[in-house]
């Protein structure tokens, strides 16, 4: 570090860059463990250092992290690194002009509109949408093609946001059959309640670690997210747990609702102590943030909480969860012929998209979502911003 230093003050005027911060400017120790460790030496030589530069010496000391809660406070104060630019995922505008950087080594096709892959892509930084125009190039080059088409950057966008396809599992018949309603669960209430975000795509194929996957991406980048459309996401992800226990019985029910129910559990917990979105506590945070332990470990103390709250956080969780299981089976409950219809179609094209999605459930003839399967507690013009 005070070799670092001293070539930057040789080269003046110059900068010096230090990437990943946090793996030497993390929260020193406060006696549990050694203070002679090398990482607490090199954040310590790098304090002295930052205190020693003279305003005409001419150099500029950057730094950049993913982890700014993990870095020690005396890093932070005024003269050292004082003042923050905090870099967000790209919208749909950088997005696309991400995407028209990264074409211009590849030969597209006339087919490709990339503002349209740039709406289709929320949430995915510079380096994936790099990795989306690579994986188009290699696969238009896997078939002979001189040029990326339309269809290997939805293939690409495909392999990126929902993982690579695992056509070499061979699934018997029932978990096949299971697997058809259960993505179909989640289609189906997910279509029919109002203010979701549009499926775009579901499949049997599997995918990663799932059987299947139900894809849904909204029109536009969100930042805020009301109860209603929180509610209605809890209901989401019940909806393949209740296909199977409507079609197949509840000793059929499989582990597929797994990951379904963590996410749930998740997000009404959330709900009730972070959103302040439940009326028994009102809008309050209860519990503070994680500690990080000095060794880097994270864990999550709760201070200031009663016995009491947090057994009403626990009800009110649950009240949640139960509330969105019904919904959703009153919502299937009443529309079975969509649900099978769906199925029947997955089990026979094995991926659909939405205008496929759309067509299936108006074929149907599916009416109207019942008023008796919405929560009965009344919805509150209330917006949470989702990490």
């Amino acid at each position: 570090m005070r070799s670092l230093f001293e070539q930057g003050k040789a080269h003046a005027p110059s900068i010096i860059f230090i990437d990943e911060l946090d793996a030497v400017g993390r929260q020193r120790s406060v006696g549990l463990t050694t203070a002679h460790e090398e990482r607490e030496q090199t954040l310590n030589q790098l304090l002295v250092e930052l205190d020693g530069f003279q305003p005409t010496e001419g150099v500029v000391v950057l730094s950049a992290t993913n982890r700014p809660d993990v870095l020690d406070p005396a890093l932070l104060r005024p003269g050292r690194f004082d003042r923050q630019i905090v870099v967000e995922l790209p919208d749909v505008r950088a997005r696309e002009q991400i995407l028209t950087v990264h074409v211009r080594k590849i030969r597209l096709a006339q087919d490709v509109d990339l503002a349209a892959i740039a709406r289709a892509t929320p949430g995915l930084s510079g380096a994936d949408l790099a990795n989306l125009v690579n994986e188009a190039a290699l696969l238009a080059a896997r078939h002979s093609k001189e040029s990326a088409d339309r269809r290997d950057f939805e293939d690409a966008k495909d392999k990126v946001m929902l993982g690579m396809e695992r056509r070499s599992l061979v699934l018997s018949p029932h978990e096949r059959r299971l697997t058809a309603y259960h993505e179909a669960g989640h289609t189906l209430v997910n279509v029919l309640i109002p203010g979701l975000d549009p499926v775009q795509k579901v499949t049997i194929v599997p995918r990663g670690r799932a059987l299947g996957v139900t894809f849904a991406l909204p029109e536009e980048d969100r930042h805020s997210h009301p109860r209603a459309y929180l509610l209605g996401r809890l209901a989401v992800a019940y909806g393949g747990r209740i296909a199977e226990e409507i079609v197949f019985g509840p000793d059929q029910i499989s582990t597929g609702a797994a990951n379904d129910l963590r996410q749930a559990t998740e997000l009404a917990r959330r709900m009730v102590t972070e959103f302040g979105m439940s009326e028994a506590i009102g809008p309050v945070t209860v519990g503070e943030p994680g500690e990080v332990l000095p060794w880097g470990r994270e864990v999550i103390l709760h201070h200031g909480v009663s016995p009491h709250m947090a057994d009403l956080v626990d009800d009110e969780v649950g009240r949640l969860v139960r509330e969105s299981h019904e919904r959703a089976r009153g919502v299937i409950s009443a529309n079975r012929p969509a649900l099978d219809a769906l199925a029947a179609a997955l089990l026979e094209r094995e991926t659909l998209d939405r205008a496929e999605v759309e067509k299936i459930i108006a074929a149907a003839s599916v009416p109207p979502v019942p008023e008796r399967s919405v929560p009965a507690e009344p919805s509150r013009r209330i917006h949470a911003k989702l990490s």
